[in-house]
């Protein structure tokens, strides 16, 4: 039995115990943008990339920093390395959340967003819950939002190629990143 992964830049990582030199952000934006949102229940693949490209743009539509950004744009990194569990789920699964929060936060530390405040966090959950009812209601059947967060971007929601949702996640971390 292994212990480890292979991702797709070629490295064999632990995702249980992530070091710094495991981390690549190639491999996080190529496998975000191969993961569909909602356990692919919707009208169309929408991946959990093209989710956080929108929420760090809507971090820069509302003029927060580039680290708030950057923190909107990796939220759900650790998917890279343990794919996802919808929210209903999630919740029930106490162990899966450390582990997701484990490595997480090792992103976070190899990116430089180590030392995050609690308002960050709040800013970043607030940006991902708020584009998620309005991804909802347009990606998903039988789904009506009593009323839609405002959003101050224009998300792309559109039907995009793998290909470039990880280019685009790549060149908006390099710009986020400086």
């Amino acid at each position: 039995m292994h212990d480890f992964m292979c991702t797709f830049s070629g490295l064999r990582v632990n995702p249980l115990n992530l070091r710094n030199e495991d981390i690549a952000i190639e491999d996080i934006a190529h496998a975000l943008s191969l993961l569909c949102r909602g356990s692919g229940h919707l009208k169309y693949f929408y991946s959990v990339g093209q989710h956080c490209v929108n929420c760090a743009k809507e971090a820069q539509a509302r003029n927060w920093s580039d680290t708030q950004a950057l923190t909107c744009l990796l939220h759900d990194a650790s998917e890279a390395y343990i794919s996802d569990i919808i929210r209903p789920v999630k919740k029930h699964l106490a162990n899966y959340m450390q582990i997701e929060d484990q490595i997480l936060a090792a992103i976070f530390r190899k990116f430089g967003l180590g030392s995050l405040t609690d308002e960050d966090y709040r800013k970043m959950k607030t940006i991902d819950n708020e584009m998620l009812e309005n991804e909802l209601s347009i990606l998903m059947n039988g789904y009506t939002a009593p009323s839609l967060p405002h959003l101050y971007s224009q998300p792309d929601f559109l039907l995009k190629e793998s290909a470039a949702v990880e280019q685009e996640f790549l060149s908006l971390f390099k710009q986020l990143q400086k």
